[in-house]
C-alpha cells in the first residue's frame, strides 16, 4: 500500500484522488432517484470500507443490481488487500452479462 501511495505521491496525482471527497463535502450528491442508473451493476461490499451502504439505500438509484456480494475481508483499497476476491467477483458480474 505504501508503494500506490507514494506513486500517487511522486507523480503528482494524489490531489485528483481527494477530488470525489472534496465534491461530495460541497456540491449536491450527483445521484438520486429521479434519475436513476439503470445499467447493470454490481456491488462488492467490503467489511472495512469507509461507507457500506445497505442495499435498500443504494436499489433506488441503481434499480438494476445484478450482484451484491458481501465480502469476508478487506476494505478501502480491496484491489490492493483482497485483489483475489475483488477479480473473481468482476469476473463473475461480466460471466453473468455475457
Amino acid at each position: 500500500m505504501l508503494t500506490n501511495v507514494m506513486d500517487c505521491c511522486m507523480t503528482r496525482v494524489i490531489n485528483s484522488s481527494f477530488w470525489p471527497y472534496f465534491a461530495r463535502r460541497h456540491e449536491p450528491w450527483p445521484l438520486s432517484d429521479r434519475a436513476p442508473v439503470r445499467a447493470p451493476t454490481a456491488y462488492a461490499s467490503f467489511p472495512k470500507e469507509i461507507l457500506r451502504p445497505p442495499r435498500s439505500w443504494v436499489e433506488p438509484v441503481y434499480p438494476n443490481i445484478r450482484r451484491w456480494t458481501m465480502m469476508p475481508a478487506g476494505g478501502h483499497f480491496a484491489a490492493l488487500e483482497e485483489p483475489e476476491a475483488l477479480v473473481a467477483d468482476i469476473r463473475a458480474f461480466f460471466r453473468d452479462l455475457r
